[in-house]
Formats: C-alpha cells, structure tokens, sequence
C-alpha cells in the first residue's frame, strides 16, 4: 500500500469515536485519556494497519521552543499586524518566532509547514484564509496530526475545517454590518471586489454583505481578483462603469486599489461613488478621503493564537471568535440621486 494511501490518524480516529486529539495521546501515550480508551485506539489502530508517521517520531523529545508562524504575504498589512501579535506573546514568553510565507496554495503552506517541521520549531501558527472545501485542507490535517503526535502544539487563525485550536474573526457579521451600512444610507446596486472565492473568508464575508443588504432588495456584483492593492485596482476597473453607487473591497488593501483607480478616472468618493473595506490597517484613517472599513482585531487574533499553544492540550479543538466594529469615516455616503 502507498503511504497516500494509508490509513491516517483522523481515520483511526473516526473508526475509534474518539477526537483526533485523543487519538493522538493514546499513540503517543500522553496524558488527558484514561487508560482503557486508549487501548481501545491503539487496537483499531493495529486492525486498520496504521504506523505513525516516521519523521514525526523522530521529531518528539527533539522540538524547540521556537513558534514557526505562516502567513501569506508578510507586507500585507494584515499579516504583520497579526506577526506583531505573535510576537508581542511570544517575547513575553521568551519564545521566539520563525515566520515562513506561502502562496494562497494548498500545496505552497504545507511545504512551508514541512520546512518549519524541518526546523524542529514546538509550535506552529497558521495565519490566513483556509477553504471554502474542506477537501483542500486534507494532506495539512495529517501533517499537523503527526506534529501534535510528536508532541507539538498547533493553531490556525482564520481557518475553519483543520481539528485544530483556531482563532476566527467575525467575518460574517463583519459583512452584515458592511451591507447593513450602506444599504442604511441608500445604496441598492453594490460591486464588491473579492479575492479568490475559495477561500472562506471570502465566501464569509460576501454571505454577510448578503445578508446585510439583501434586506433591504439591494443588488450585488461580484469579481474576484487577486487579494491585494493591484486586485482592487483592477476589480475597479471593471466595475466603474457598471451601474454601482458603491464598492467594497473585501480587505482595505482591496480598497485602497480601488480609491487610487477611482482618483485616476476623476471619480470622486464618496459624492460619485462609495468605497468601504475590511480589516482597519493601519493606513486605513489615513488615505484620501478616510476609509470607512469593518475593523478586525489582528494583533489581538495573534496574541489569542500564542496563548491557544501555550494551554495545555485539550481533548477537542478550542476556538475563539473575536468580534468586530464598523468604523465610518469619509468615503461612504449617501448615492447620488
């Protein structure tokens, strides 16, 4: 049998009615499980022909304090404000922190999780949209199984489908608000520049702009474009001339593209047309005119990140979902008549 092929701790889990978490300290002996269940896993793990994946084992007994943090794109402003969180923890730890990027791929994370394993770091942290199709976070599930196996801590922020510790922000309502707003202030035909719609913080917050303004009979338009600065120019670009009284870039960088195409074409915001983002970077209160933007807590997601591996480990997977504010400033108004 090829090892793709073979049984995965999740599936001696599932066989055993235990969570993955349990299955995990009955094979590697640890704590937090009494003594007949974990013999109960270990059986069907011997029945179902698991073997625990060998470089995992080798890692136990050889981890470092050092948390290994993924992020996307380091230069986005979201993903340093979260590092910083990170960071902050770790120090007051006298951990250190090695921070790894990948591209928006399933395959890119999880060789940069696999370099991160090859540093032997005790903990890692994944920070970033994971998958609208929980298929795509497969092979990440059992690489993380076998580093928990070993005696590491894991946690993800943004990600809802890995068994693992997360931290989520309210993207959700973040989007109702967002809809809510301007459907408040009159807007009833809205674009809304995404990034890849695989990804669930997209498919989250566009549910929530939905809902938001879908109460009030309003109409959305949405493209999908890279989930950056460049994404929102060309995301404007193509819904200039839709007929739209207001846009949303689905993070401020998002936004902040599409201000500056707005600027070069003479459309001005928000008399012509609205503009509102997600997240409230740093920048946010200081482009022109201000951005009016759902505020996500980043440091703060970071700082919850730290302290989820830093607990001792739990039978189940725990979360925290940080809450949010929408933050009105100049560049949403009411349409045009």
């Amino acid at each position: 049998m090829k090892r793709s092929d073979a049984p995965r701790l999740v599936d001696v889990a599932q066989a055993a009615g235990v969570s993955l978490a349990s299955a995990s300290r009955a094979m590697s002996g640890g704590t937090g499980i009494s003594r007949e269940v974990a013999a109960h896993v270990r059986r069907v793990a011997q029945q179902l022909g698991y073997e625990p994946n060998l470089h995992a084992r080798g890692l136990a007994g050889g981890l470092v304090p050092t948390i290994g943090l993924l992020v996307n794109e380091i230069g986005d402003p979201y993903f340093s404000e979260i590092a910083s969180g990170v960071i902050h923890s770790a120090t007051l730890e006298n951990r250190s922190v090695q921070i790894a990027q990948a591209d928006r791929t399933p395959d890119s994370e999880l060789a940069q999780v696999q370099a991160l394993l090859r540093q032997r770091v005790g903990s890692i942290i994944i920070a970033g949209s994971g998958y609208a199709d929980p298929a795509h976070e497969q092979k990440m599930t059992d690489v993380l199984a076998d580093f928990t196996l070993a005696g590491g801590r894991a946690a993800v922020i943004g990600r809802h489908h890995l068994p693992i510790d997360a931290v989520l922000p309210d993207n959700h309502r973040a989007g109702i608000s967002v809809g809510q707003h301007l459907a408040e202030l009159g807007h009833r035909r809205i674009g809304i520049v995404a990034g890849p719609i695989e990804l669930n913080t997209v498919s989250d917050r566009i549910a929530g702009l939905r809902e938001g303004a879908g109460a009030a009979g309003a109409e959305l338009t949405v493209v999908s474009k890279a989930f950056t600065r460049e994404g929102g120019i060309a995301g404007a670009r193509e819904l200039r001339d839709r007929d739209v009284t207001a846009i949303v870039g689905l993070n401020d960088a998002m936004a902040i593209g599409i201000l500056r195409e707005l600027r070069q074409h003479d459309i001005r915001v928000p008399e012509d047309l609205s503009v509102v983002g997600f997240d409230d970077i740093a920048v946010a209160g200081d482009v022109a005119p201000a951005l009016t933007t759902a505020r996500i807590p980043m440091f703060e997601m970071g700082q919850h990140a730290v302290g989820l591996i830093l607990r001792p480990a739990s039978d189940e997977p725990r979360t925290i979902t940080t809450d949010h504010e929408l933050v009105v400033r100049r560049s949403s108004g009411r349409p045009r008549e």
